[in-house]
């Protein structure tokens, strides 16, 4: 048994003396694990970072075993993150995210290039922060977890649209929150069909991804939604005060 394909590197965990087992994501084959031989090496550390767009092939006896990988690299992208803490944070968040809540073995082709575009463009910055929260909407709905939030659930408008009910998922206007805003969870512009976006829709957003991928994603397996995507929430939650603070948009 084996396979050839371009894959996200989501994880790499040392085994034994100089390998590790690795995580992987293809358009194809979905989640996937395997012993890359000499992974935890000085000579391939460097080639299994979380983050990196590699030419992967696995190969196993049977289909049921781990199998080994063997990988050749495409585009260095936890390289290109390095220097910018915010970047970083962004990264490891996907990767974590991504490796915690598929299921082993099972193609999401829409997660999987969404998480190449996310990856690929993170050196332009804090904007890609509406990617991203786009991106874990998406794994969502793949998941079957996905937010409704085309209309408003108690009124039926399309315009409008502020909150999100955290039992339903689904979008409530403004006016129909009424009372109950303190028990809704925000709904950022860019999210119902807004063209920009500051560091306190970032948080929401991320508020609201994560209570879902907490409750249901991670919920689901009894785990707790991955800590680098919670550290990712609390530096943005920062920047959104700060913000606030001085009157603008910082998102250094």
């Amino acid at each position: 048994m084996d396979w050839d394909a371009p894959a996200i590197v989501l994880d790499a965990r040392p085994f034994g003396e100089g390998d590790a087992i690795a995580t992987v994501m293809t358009e194809e084959h979905g989640l996937h694990r395997g012993l890359a031989r000499g992974g935890g090496s000085r000579a391939q550390a460097g080639l299994w970072q979380p983050g990196n767009l590699a030419q992967v092939r696995w190969v196993a006896r049977l289909s049921d075993q781990l199998g080994s990988f063997s990988a050749e690299m495409i585009h260095p992208g936890a390289a290109f993150v390095m220097d910018d803490p915010l970047a970083l944070a962004m990264l490891s968040a996907v990767c974590a995210v991504a490796e915690g809540a598929l299921p082993e073995r099972e193609p999401h082709p829409r997660v999987f290039h969404g998480l190449v575009h996310v990856v690929a463009r993170l050196p332009h910055g804090a904007a890609m922060l509406n990617d991203l929260i786009l991106w874990e909407a998406t794994l969502l709905a793949d998941l079957g977890y996905g937010l409704d939030l085309a209309s408003c659930a108690v009124t039926g408008e399309t315009i409008g649209l502020a909150y999100v009910s955290p039992r339903t998922g689904r979008a409530v206007t403004e006016a129909a929150a009424g009372i109950w805003k303190s028990r809704l969870l925000r709904l950022p512009g860019f999210l119902a069909g807004g063209n920009t976006a500051e560091a306190a829709d970032w948080r929401d957003g991320l508020a609201l991804t994560g209570h879902f991928l907490a409750r249901d994603a991670f919920g689901a397996q009894h785990r707790p939604l991955p800590r680098a995507r919670q550290m990712l929430y609390d530096r943005v939650a920062a920047l959104a005060n700060e913000s606030s603070t001085t009157g603008g948009s910082n998102a250094g």
